[in-house]
């Protein structure tokens, strides 16, 4: 239905009257500024939610491609930890931290930059046809939807290892989790959302998926520990606890000694190393797994300095001092070496030349 406005002559039209004719042709005329102005405003937070969230995950991809690079190259991450405390670098070396023989950090790395990119291509490839961008729009929140989902459970996870599991204090994961919850609240507040219950939907269905895979890719962290090696050939060590440590030795050594790692062990208390340990760090008992229970004495008498400052012997000031990061820290002829080294390697460099058939290796 229309209706034809009659204007009359200017001349006959009073205030009254004039003010009467503007309300008309507003009504009846959508394009009016007047009728635009009615027009409710979009809420702050809809404008700015996609840059609010490829900010935090290019935060996220930062931090992760960081602690990435630490990891393929054997450095040790920076991180402010009390000696004997476990800190950032004891969660890098733990199981956890590798999935599929890659470090944790580069599958974080990758999952940051996907939510930057979904964040940001409606913005970047602005399609001149409104049915496209729209599309391009929808398709890209529902991205960020399950990404975000996957990635808060995941680090929800990721948390609980942290503090039932490994008991350490890492600000890294702290943050990367912060952000996951971050980049979530953002991505349910940032648009509307027709139904509430797709997405509640989608997040139950979103989070048993990651939580089971989760589960399944750490089914074999404790799952251990000397794998069998070919006759006359060293054999591996890798160590994943079962039972909570003794202060006084850690758990128990379960490898025996060879003559070249009794050798070996002789040299390096002769040419003045020194190994930071903690009785309660895994790695450290792969170092003595890989030396073997013989060995071990030899260490233990005059090369090793305990940091936890519960442990037998306690000496946490000799490792504040050195600068200690991160266990097991081998100080040989005066240069650093992180995590644990092959007996091959710890020959190498101390100038051992005495016989090396070792028996393990990690």
């Amino acid at each position: 239905m229309s209706f034809k406005l009659i204007v009359p002559n200017s001349s006959f039209l009073t205030p009254h009257s004039s003010l009467l004719t503007l309300k008309l042709l507003t009504i009846t005329n959508p394009h009016s500024p007047i009728f635009m102005i009615r027009r409710r405003s979009t809420p702050w937070i809809h404008k700015w939610s996609r840059p609010l969230i490829a900010a935090i995950a290019g935060c996220g991809a930062l931090i992760t491609g960081y602690l990435t690079i630490e990891k393929l190259t054997g450095g040790s991450a920076a991180c402010v930890a009390q000696a004997g405390a476990k800190g950032c670098n004891d969660v890098l070396s733990s199981p956890w931290a590798t999935v599929f023989g890659q470090p944790l950090a580069l599958f974080g790395f990758l999952a940051y930059i996907s939510m930057v990119v979904f964040a940001l291509a409606p913005l970047v490839f602005n399609s001149k046809e409104n049915n496209n961008r729209k599309q391009l729009e929808n398709w890209t929140w529902w991205l960020l939807l399950v990404g975000a989902i996957a990635m808060s459970v995941f680090s929800g996870y990721l948390m609980y290892v942290l503090t039932s599991e490994i008991k350490a204090i890492c600000l890294y994961c702290i943050g990367s989790a912060l952000f996951s919850v971050s980049l979530l609240v953002l991505t349910i507040i940032g648009r509307t959302w027709e139904d509430i219950g797709q997405i509640l939907f989608t997040a139950l269905i979103v989070g048993m998926v990651t939580l089971i895979g989760t589960l399944g890719v750490y089914a074999g962290v404790n799952q251990s520990d000397v794998t069998p090696g070919t006759p006359g050939q060293p054999t591996k060590i890798t160590f994943t606890p079962k039972e909570n440590p003794n202060p006084a030795f850690g758990w128990e050594i379960t490898t025996t000694s060879g003559e070249a790692e009794i050798a070996l062990a002789s040299h390096l208390a002769k040419v003045g190393a020194k190994e930071y340990s903690a009785y309660w760090c895994p790695h450290c008992h792969e170092q003595k797994l890989l030396f073997g229970k013989e060995a071990e004495e030899i260490i233990n008498n005059g090369i090793k300095v305990e940091c936890a400052p519960d442990g037998l012997k306690a000496q946490p000031e000799l490792c504040k001092a050195a600068k200690i990061e991160g266990f097991p820290t081998w100080i040989v002829n005066g240069k650093s070496y992180s995590g644990v080294q092959n007996l091959e390697e710890l020959a190498k460099v101390s100038g051992y030349t005495g016989p090396r058939n070792f028996k393990y290796f990690k």
